[in-house]
């Protein structure tokens, strides 16, 4: 049976991919991605490589929906706030972050540092919760966002959790100056993870602020992470030594607890 407008596409697990849906979630990435800066119907049919006439009728059907915004003007579009729905309801019933939940509030309460926890997607890390230190607040939340696994604390600590035969060829994009940006660089860094039990985020990714990041084995390999961030100016010795020391507690209680739940849907 033919679909008008819904066309073919690759094999995907043995099944055929719809084009009509693979475009739609390409297009919902895409603003997605953009962030605060609103794009133009010929920027977005440029990207995705569609006639402007088509990129034209599917965005005025997703902004029906609420999928996509517009301006006044209706010439600049941006993500809508059904996706902020569906992420939500995604946090709400994931079963590994309301287990987690709790213990990023007591790391937070114990060391007075933002708390985050992460979920290897791809090549990504994607944050699903964080808990902000008084003491250092970001103008813009985290949560849904992404950033590259090699140059961040929660992303190393999960790339460890895998053989280097996974990691991606060079070079890397670099955030700061301290960003590994070869395979060898960066498989040196997970191999003193493996013996630290933990990884260490010197800068990499933000200029002024160091991370601690430990993997979740409550699933082979882990896929999800914690971690404590901490600008350079209050790291001592000392301080980074409770971290460590309080941040190994909280994985412990938190692996624990998650094999403990049970009756879980094993989602892939």
């Amino acid at each position: 049976m033919s679909e008008t407008g819904s066309g073919t596409g690759s094999e995907t697990g043995g099944v055929r991919e719809v084009k009509s849906a693979a475009r739609t979630v390409e297009l919902l990435e895409l603003l997605a991605a953009r962030g605060d800066r609103p794009a133009r119907l010929q920027e977005l049919a440029d990207e995705l490589g569609v006639p402007r006439s088509s990129m034209y009728a599917l965005l005025q059907t997703l902004i029906s929906r609420g999928w996509v915004r517009t301006d006044i003007t209706g010439s600049l579009y941006g993500i809508g706030i059904h996706a902020l729905l569906t992420g939500t309801s995604y946090l709400d019933s994931d079963p590994r972050v309301r287990v987690v939940r709790p213990y990023l509030d007591e790391a937070s309460e114990a060391l007075g540092e933002t708390i985050h926890l992460g979920r290897l997607d791809g090549r990504d890390v994607a944050y699903l919760a964080t808990r902000e230190s008084h003491e250092y607040l970001r103008t813009i939340s985290r949560v849904g966002r992404r950033l590259p696994a090699h140059v961040g604390a929660l992303g190393k600590a999960l790339l460890a959790e895998r053989g280097d035969e996974e990691l991606p060829e060079g070079p890397y994009q670099a955030l700061t100056p301290n960003t590994h940006t070869s395979r060898e660089s960066l498989a040196a860094d997970l191999a003193a993870v493996h013996v630290r039990g933990y990884s260490v985020d010197r800068e990499e990714g933000v200029a002024g602020i160091v991370g601690f990041g430990f993997a979740l084995r409550y699933d082979v390999p882990a896929q999800d992470a914690i971690s404590c961030s901490v600008p350079v100016a209050r790291l001592t010795p000392e301080h980074e030594e409770r971290i460590v020391a309080v941040m190994r507690e909280i994985r412990t209680k938190a692996e624990a607890t998650a094999r403990g739940a049970g009756g879980a849907v094993q989602w892939r």
